[in-house]
């Protein structure tokens, strides 16, 4: 992969960098046996040039990214009010790091019930939003209402969401754009089909929705990217540590290729895919896993700390 000379743009400075770095995606291996379960590694033919360039000359340390820790549990379409005042209850007795952030999104109709009754020391997300100002659009929730309840995140692109409602890469990316705009946090995330990963298209998907944030953001100073694949959601399936950092390490030389080395350097980039408290500690050891996206594990309080408190893991690594 080539790395050139940018100019400190959020914008993407090379649109035709999708082509030029596509010979990646023959890197990725496929799923292996008749169950599907992640094989050997399948980026491992990625020059090593792609990784020294994501590098530096930076030492090696325990995170990529230069902010903290990033962990948000995505309650998705679960929970009732007796559930979440269990499970709220249980995340404000657990004992956190504090070298960490922490995001919850419930379901819209519990946030105000959350955010009432949560510690501060966790910040609230919502799962969705309109991409704009409100008005005659029925059924959508708009970026400043939940500013209203106090939401300081959103989650955009989520697999769920493209692949089940539609929604396309530019309609996501406007969306981050207005969140941003309006002083609301963006978890973008990124993430290939099995059958995408089958045909060695990992890369071509990966960098065609971040072009698609790239293109529309108007800055990344409060963007966590969470690479999700999608054949590893709610599925028990996980990438192994090695083949979540080695999309990781490409994710962030697509940054510094094609928004700026500031960006890259900067930007965390969080992994998603059934990941849980058995397998966290592993998966956070990867210098370019900046944290974690949790779906079904969010929803137990005890584990959702284990998962939060897996960056002692890093530590040690470090």
């Amino acid at each position: 992969m080539s790395v050139v000379s940018t100019p400190m743009n959020p914008r993407v400075t090379n649109p035709n960098s999708i082509v030029s770095t596509a010979h990646l995606g023959g890197g990725f291996r496929r799923l292996g046996g008749s169950g599907g379960a992640p094989s050997s590694v399948f980026f491992q033919n990625v020059d090593s040039q792609l990784r020294m360039s994501s590098r530096g000359s930076r030492a090696v340390i325990a995170m990529a990214a230069s902010g903290k820790f990033f962990v948000g549990g995505n309650w998705k379409c679960n929970g009732t009010k007796e559930s979440i005042t269990k499970l709220v209850s249980d995340l404000n007795e657990a004992k956190l790091e504090p070298d960490v952030d922490v995001v919850v999104a419930p379901p819209f109709i519990y946030i105000d019930q959350v955010k009432g009754s949560l510690t501060s020391r966790i910040e609230v997300s919502a799962q969705n939003c309109w991409i704009g100002k409100g008005g005659a659009f029925t059924g959508e929730i708009s970026v400043e209402q939940l500013k209203d309840l106090g939401c300081q995140w959103v989650i955009l692109g989520h697999s769920e969401r493209r692949h089940i409602i539609k929604e396309d890469d530019e309609f996501i990316g406007k969306k981050a754009a207005y969140a941003l705009s309006q002083g609301v946090g963006v978890i973008a995330c990124i993430g290939e089909l099995l059958s995408e990963r089958e045909a060695g298209k990992t890369s071509e998907v990966c960098f065609k929705q971040l072009k698609a944030f790239a293109d529309a953001v108007p800055s990344w100073d409060n963007v966590v990217i969470a690479y999700e694949p999608v054949w590893a959601i709610g599925t028990g399936k996980v990438a192994t540590p090695q083949q979540a950092q080695e999309v990781h390490v490409a994710v962030r030389d697509w940054l510094k290729s094609n928004v700026s080395v500031e960006v890259a350097s900067k930007t965390r980039i969080i992994y998603g895919g059934s990941v849980n408290g058995s397998n966290c500690a592993e998966l956070a050891k990867q210098e370019d896993i900046d944290g974690f996206l949790v779906g079904g594990a969010s929803l137990k309080g005890p584990e959702f700390a284990t998962i939060v408190n897996s960056v002692t893991s890093k530590k040690v690594a470090a």
